[in-house]
């Protein structure tokens, strides 16, 4: 084998590796509003469970990718740890998938329509229509499905320079001697596991080692152990992966670690047993493409029989090897893993959003009350409330920014939008019940006192703007958009509730019947209270123009609109409410 061999094989294998990535990372893409969204709702019934693993690593071809997946859906708490064993195991079954595709590069025929069937007879169709459509053809789903067909056409191309880079180590002897050494279980199971966890890709490694089985050395001996040990190997990504990770996703990551090793040392020591007994003939015999396909599959769907019906007790396992602690997870959710879904990602993003609004509108409401009577640890506790909802819109932020500079959706795009508002709005609304503390605390320090009409109106405003909280609480959790209609019209009333307040001051002034210095701070309260509305409204319609675009909608809620009569009426019912008190 000379230097250009070598060559040839670095090339191929470079290649097939980049092809296998960049086609999945395109399938990945396509797939990612549906076949990962059905995952993560999946349900606790196993076989379900089974099959979607099965089905998601098939299309996506990389159970590592699923695993990684599932362990993300763990640890922001959508999936559950007994539902992702389930899926675990089906994406073992799953990632064999690709090694049968790999098969058909060993197709040899003079039959046309047989011939047909080979990579390289419609491989470089593909790799036409593919860079057409990557290349020429604007919309996002025709670039994926190009980069698809790039990406298997690139495949393929590794794998027939790698076969034809390696046929000359047939005449090799010394070639014939190493693979001699992994007809040793232990040997080979090791450098199977060693070659799957560099590369990361169980798929990967098992083209590899296709690929080398048209020199015609490989035997079924030496074979069925690497096989084995390349399931071990590729539990080195979910282990990365659940790095910084909670319990749940730790524990997946163990669970598969268990369930791969425990496979290959229950039918890696029946095989061996058995053989000690029956001694089986075919051990010697090369093994081609579709042999090392077959090898696989029995292999992988072998050790999930095994393990279904022990889902507990694997769980059960892992949970002792990784125990509790007390750590706090609300912005664990947060998790970078499930970019690769950008709708389970902004699913997670809006309950984050949605403890940051309740954050925020529990110190509002508190702070309402330090206005008729001041208490000093309410005051202290409005100001660790803020420093949390702070926190709140820093951690959402990066998550949203990173997000919005991947290859998204335009409709994921505009909620990242509408969401990095909805949090700047939140955080103002904490700051601003941070300012009414500060004037409650002026008013409690120079022993100021409002007078009876100041305070009545200042508790219907406060009644108005714990209306409008509640209904733009609605609306954040629930997507509410009937209680999203209510707060145009309520934040007009606020308004107008404003302004009465200041001129009724004013006459106040007029009559002696209050001080400048507290007319000073009356202004700002009410002003306060008057953007915290604002603030309100603002959050409303960024959440309709998300649910909007989300159902497809292309008109303006009418409830938006001042002029529709529906508005006015809604106004006027708000107007009658609180401003005739």
């Amino acid at each position: 084998m000379s230097i250009f061999n070598v060559l040839n094989l670095v090339g191929g294998l470079a290649l097939f590796l980049f092809g296998m990535n960049f086609m999945g990372d395109a399938l990945e893409k396509r797939a990612g509003g549906t076949l990962q969204t059905v995952l993560s709702r999946i349900t606790s019934n196993k076989w379900k469970g089974l099959l979607l693993g099965v089905a998601v690593t098939a299309v996506i071809q990389s159970s590592s990718a699923t695993t990684v997946m599932v362990v993300g859906f763990v640890n922001s708490g959508i999936m559950a740890l007994g539902q992702a064993i389930n899926v675990i195991m089906g994406a073992n079954i799953g990632t064999t998938v690709t090694s049968w595709i790999l098969s058909l590069t060993g197709i040899e025929s003079d039959n046309i329509f047989v011939s047909l069937l080979k990579p390289s007879s419609f491989t470089p169709l593909l790799a036409l229509i593919g860079i057409i459509l990557f290349m020429f053809l604007k919309s996002n789903k025709s670039k994926d499905i190009g980069q698809i067909l790039l990406g298997f056409a690139v495949l393929m191309f590794g794998m027939e320079a790698m076969s034809d880079a390696v046929a000359p180590l047939k005449d090799v002897p010394e070639f014939q001697n190493i693979l001699l050494m992994f007809s040793n279980p232990i040997l080979g199971v090791i450098a199977g596991a060693v070659l799957t966890a560099i590369i990361q890709s169980s798929s990967a490694s098992v083209g590899i080692l296709q690929a080398l089985s048209s020199t015609g050395q490989i035997t079924f001996g030496s074979a069925i152990p690497i096989i084995m040990g390349q399931n071990i190997g590729t539990c080195v990504t979910a282990l990365i992966s659940s790095i910084g990770a909670n319990k749940g996703a730790k524990r997946s990551a163990v669970v598969h670690l268990c369930f791969n090793i425990g496979g290959t040392i229950i039918w890696l020591s029946v095989f061996e047993l058995v053989n000690l007994f029956v001694n089986f003939d075919f051990l010697n015999d090369q093994i081609g493409v579709m042999g090392i396909a077959v090898v696989h599959t029995i292999f992988n769907v072998l050790c999930t029989l095994t393990f279904l019906p022990f889902t507990k007790k694997l769980e059960k396992l892992a949970c002792l090897i990784v125990r509790d602690d007390h750590k706090d997870q609300k912005f664990e959710v947060l998790d970078t893993r499930l970019y690769a879904t950008p709708a389970v990602a902004l699913e997670n993003c809006a309950k984050v959003v949605n403890e940051m609004a309740n954050e925020a509108v529990s110190s509002i409401k508190a702070s309402f009350g330090l206005l008729m009577k001041y208490d000093e640890s309410v005051a202290e506790k409005i100001k660790e409330s803020e420093k949390t909802v702070d926190k709140y819109e820093d951690k959402i932020a990066n998550y949203l920014l990173g997000l919005s500079s991947l290859s998204i959706s335009e409709k994921d795009s505009l909620a990242i939008s509408k969401y990095l508002h909805i949090i700047g709005d939140i955080e103002r609304m904490s700051d601003h019940s941070v300012s009414l503390a500060e004037s409650a605390r002026e008013i409690r320090d120079k022993k100021l006192t409002f007078s009876d009409s100041a305070k009545a109106e200042i508790k219907t405003m406060c009644s108005a703007l714990i209306e409008i909280l509640d209904y733009t609480l609605k609306t954040v959790s629930d997507n509410d958009l009937i209680s999203a209609a209510e707060i145009g019209p309520l934040e007009e009333v606020i308004d107008a509730l404003k302004n009465k307040l200041q001129k009724n001051h004013i006459k106040r002034l007029q009559n002696n019947g209050c001080t400048i210095e507290m007319g000073f701070i009356l202004s700002d309260i009410t002003t306060v209270m008057e953007r915290v509305s604002d603030h309100c409204n603002k959050i409303a319609l960024c959440i309709i123009e998300i649910q909007r675009e989300s159902l497809g909608l292309h008109q303006q809620s009418k409830y938006l609109k001042k002029s529709n009569p529906l508005f006015q009426k809604k106004y006027e019912g708000y107007y009658e409410k609180y401003m005739t008190v």
